[in-house]
């Protein structure tokens, strides 16, 4: 063999080497890069600074027990099926809940119950959104009597939705500005203690053909038979005024 014909195989080998080594190194360098991203997205939610978390007052509430506010006995009950991440149900939550409570819940007349239905849009997906996850952190505060306390406080830390408003950390943070008992509340939500009446709220609002939030499930009984009515959306106070004064005629005229 003439030393030409050696001295080009030889570069073909050592190129062909040169090709293989870059080869690997570049696997190993995306490997790499892939693990790093893997392990960042799974420690970055655990170390990054929570937002700040505002303290409100969350109002008064008669009667409050658990998720329920108002006479057990009054003749009409609401219950509103909602998400703390809509912000539809926000602005009930701020311009019309307090009207219902002044003139009808505070008076005996309606008894209002806040269900969760922030699941209704995610029920075909894997694992559990932040709003399911602040209803569990709800119905934990109404394990010590302070489920509307954790209510309002949802409301006011909302920062967008799945924008990281109800992480663990911030839900925990929230509840410590609600004023709950730390160990309590951390032994409920991290049990998942609610997670089935979680399904099963979205489960009765389906029943009751509620499709979005929020929804508004009024129950009352009429001459011994039960009736209902559903009022759809962040509808003003003067929508519910109408509908539950037309339903007090109703029990009147029995």
């Amino acid at each position: 063999m003439s030393p030409d014909k050696k001295s080009k195989r030889q570069e073909r080998r050592e190129r062909m080497r040169q090709q293989e080594t870059r080869r690997r190194l570049l696997t190993i360098g995306l490997i790499t890069v892939g693990a790093i991203l893997l392990v960042f997205a799974v420690v970055w939610p655990q170390i990054r600074p929570v937002a700040e978390v505002v303290a409100v007052d969350p109002g008064t509430h008669p009667n409050a027990d658990d998720n329920s506010m108002g006479d057990p006995n009054a003749p009409i009950k609401i219950e509103e099926f909602s998400d703390f991440q809509c912000p539809f149900c926000e602005r009930f939550h701020q311009e019309t809940e307090p009207l219902l409570r002044q003139y009808y819940i505070d008076t005996g007349k309606v008894q209002f119950v806040y269900r969760s239905m922030g699941n209704w849009v995610s029920q075909n997906t894997v694992g559990k959104t932040e709003s399911q996850d602040a209803a569990l952190a709800a119905y934990c505060a109404g394990d010590q009597n302070k489920f509307w306390e954790m209510h309002a406080h949802l409301f006011a830390n909302v920062l967008g939705e799945d924008a990281g408003s109800f992480t663990d950390k911030r839900l925990a943070a929230i509840a410590e500005k609600a004023g709950l008992n730390m160990d309590d509340f951390n032994s409920c939500y991290g049990s998942g203690k609610y997670e089935d009446r979680v399904q099963q709220d979205l489960k009765d609002a389906q029943a009751a053909n509620i499709t979005g939030t929020p929804g508004f499930l009024i129950t009352y009984t009429v001459n011994g038979e039960t009736k209902t009515e559903l009022i759809a959306g962040a509808v003003p106070f003067s929508t519910f005024q109408v509908k539950l004064e037309e339903i007090r005629n109703q029990i009147s005229a029995q």
